[in-house]
């Protein structure tokens, strides 16, 4: 089993930074990489970036890149989003998801290859 804890969200002004932490514990060597998905009020869960280890790649959601970036902290198994400029739009909770192995370039935006979820973290972008 792998357990996730988000934290790091928040209330912030449009155009405003925050980073969000995405801790891992429990079965760590069973984790293959990470994502970040966010759901808005009324809409579905959708991807926002993801840091694949073996292998190694990084991917961005159109709607985020060149302001959001993932990263991660191996020693601390812990996985970062810096969020930049923010917008009223990324109004959202923000939950990260682990993946499993052998996970291909064109499924990390997909919700059906991460196998572990976090609870999840508000984020709250006023204009």
């Amino acid at each position: 089993q792998v357990q996730l804890v988000e934290s790091g969200g928040g209330l912030v002004q449009a155009g405003g930074s925050l980073r969000l932490s995405c801790t891992a514990s429990g079965r760590t060597s069973s984790i293959y990489g990470m994502g970040w998905f966010r759901q808005a009020p009324g809409k579905e869960r959708e991807f926002v970036a993801a840091i694949r280890y073996s292998s190694p790649y990084i991917l961005h959601a159109d709607s985020v890149k060149g302001r959001f970036t993932i990263s991660r902290d191996n020693a601390k198994n812990t996985v970062y989003l810096q969020m930049n400029v923010l917008k009223p739009d990324d109004t959202a909770v923000y939950y990260c998801a682990s993946l499993g192995p052998r996970t291909i370039v064109s499924s990390l935006s997909s919700q059906a290859v991460y196998n572990y979820w976090g609870q999840g973290t508000q984020v709250t972008v006023s204009s």
